[in-house]
C-alpha cells in the first residue's frame, strides 16, 4: 500500500482548524476576566514551546508515533502501558467535541431533533473521511481552511460594523488584570487548546518535509492564536465579562444580536457552520490519533479497520458521559485541571528529556 504523505500547507491547515475547533465558539479562560484575550497570546510562547517537543521527538523518531517510541525511550514493560493510556484520554476528549457541537446544534435551531440523531450524523462523517485516508482528510482541510477565513471575516466585519462592541469591556488592564491572564494562561489555555496538539504525533510521520515541521507548526499555532485572541476579544467587548462568562456559546450570543439598519441579521447560521466545521476536524484528528496509537500497540496492520468501533465509543460516548451541559462543562473542567495536563504536557516533556539524557550517556542498546 502506498503511504500517504501530506505537505505543509496541508499540516499548516490542519492545525489551525484543530485548534479553532470548539475553542472558537466555547468561553475559554474565565478566570482571567475581560482579559481572556490577552490571556490566549500570554499561552502562545508555551503552546509553540510544546509543540517543539513534539516535533523535536518526530525528528529523533520519524517513523513511529508517540506510542512507538514511549516503548522506545521507556521500555516496552513501561512504555506499552503508557501508551494505552492514550487511548481512552484520546476517545473521551474527542466524544466532548462532539456533545458541544450536538448541544449548540439543539439550543440553536434542532429542539425538536434528538441529540444522538445529531451526533450520530457527525459521527459517520468522521468516520467516512478517515476510511478514505489521512492524505484526503488533510486536502479537506485546505478547502475548509478558506471557507472558515471567509465565513469569520464577513462575521466580525459585520459584528464591528454594527457598533456592538464596547472597548471599555477590553480595557483598562490593571497589574491584577495581568495576573490573572497569566494564571489563566498557564496552564488551562496552554493546555486547551495548544496542548491538544499532542495529537499530531500521530500524523506527523505522514509529513512530507521532514525539515519544515517545526516552521510550519510555528505559523500554524501563531495564527490560531491571532484569530482566537480577535474573536474572543469582540464577543468579551459584545457581551461584556458578566455576561460572557455566563453564556453558554459566546460567539453565539455576540452573532444574534447583529442587527444592521434591519437588514443584516439573523447571521447565526454561520456559527454553527463554523462549528461544525471545527469540530468535524478536530473529532476527527482525535479518532485518527486514537486509532493509529491503537494498531501500533495492537500490531494491527490495516489501521482503517478500527475507525468503525472508535467512531461508536465516541458517538455512546457524548451522550452518556454527562445527563446534561452544565454537568458536561463541570466535567470538562476537572477533566482539563487534573487529567489532560498529564497526557498532553507531562509524558511529552518526560519522554523529550529522558531520551536526551539516555541518548548524551549512550544508555540506548
Amino acid at each position: 500500500m502506498r503511504k500517504e504523505v501530506i505537505s505543509p500547507g496541508q499540516l499548516f491547515a490542519m492545525i489551525v482548524l484543530y485548534e479553532l475547533g470548539t475553542a472558537l465558539v466555547v468561553p475559554v479562560g474565565l478566570e482571567s476576566g475581560h482579559a481572556v484575550w490577552l490571556s490566549i497570546l500570554f499561552a502562545l510562547p508555551g503552546g509553540i514551546l510544546l509543540y517543539l517537543v513534539f516535533a523535536d521527538l518526530y525528528l529523533q523518531f520519524p517513523d513511529q508515533v508517540i506510542s512507538g517510541y514511549a516503548r522506545k525511550i521507556l521500555g516496552k514493560w513501561i512504555g506499552w502501558p503508557v501508551g494505552l493510556l492514550f487511548l481512552p484520554v484520546l476517545l473521551y476528549n474527542g466524544s466532548r467535541n462532539l456533545r458541544e457541537s450536538g448541544d449548540l446544534l439543539i439550543s440553536a435551531s434542532y429542539d425538536k431533533t434528538p441529540i444522538f440523531i445529531i451526533n450520530s450524523i457527525m459521527v459517520v462523517a468522521v468516520m467516512y473521511i478517515l476510511i478514505k485516508g489521512i492524505e484526503v482528510f488533510s486536502r479537506t482541510a485546505e478547502i475548509f481552511l478558506w471557507i472558515i477565513i471567509v465565513m469569520g471575516l464577513i462575521c466580525n466585519f459585520i459584528v464591528l460594523a454594527s457598533g456592538l462592541v464596547e472597548y471599555k469591556n477590553l480595557f483598562p488592564l490593571h497589574g491584577s488584570d495581568l495576573r490573572e491572564a497569566l494564571k489563566s494562561a498557564y496552564p488551562n489555555i496552554w493546555i486547551f487548546p495548544f496542548g491538544e496538539l499532542v495529537c499530531f504525533t500521530t500524523i506527523m510521520p505522514q509529513f512530507n518535509k521532514a525539515r519544515k515541521i517545526k516552521k510550519t507548526g510555528m505559523l500554524a499555532i501563531t495564527v490560531s492564536a491571532c484569530l482566537l485572541s480577535f474573536t474572543h476579544a469582540v464577543e468579551m467587548g459584545v457581551l461584556g465579562e458578566n455576561l460572557y462568562s455566563r453564556t453558554t456559546f459566546p460567539m453565539f450570543t455576540t452573532i444574534t444580536l447583529v442587527n444592521v439598519a434591519n437588514f443584516i441579521q439573523r447571521l447565526d447560521a454561520f456559527v454553527m457552520l463554523t462549528l461544525i466545521i471545527g469540530v468535524f476536524f478536530k473529532m476527527s484528528v482525535y479518532c485518527y490519533a486514537a486509532v493509529t496509537i491503537a494498531a501500533d500497540l495492537f500490531k494491527v496492520r490495516n489501521s482503517r479497520k478500527l475507525i468503525i468501533p472508535a467512531g461508536v465509543v465516541m458517538l455512546f460516548s457524548s451522550i452518556i458521559s454527562a445527563e446534561n451541559f452544565p454537568v458536561h462543562m463541570n466535567d470538562g473542567k476537572v477533566f482539563l485541571e487534573n487529567i489532560l495536563p498529564v497526557f498532553c504536557a507531562v509524558i511529552p516533556i518526560l519522554l523529550y528529556l529522558i531520551h536526551r539524557i539516555r541518548r548524551k550517556f549512550g544508555l540506548y542498546r
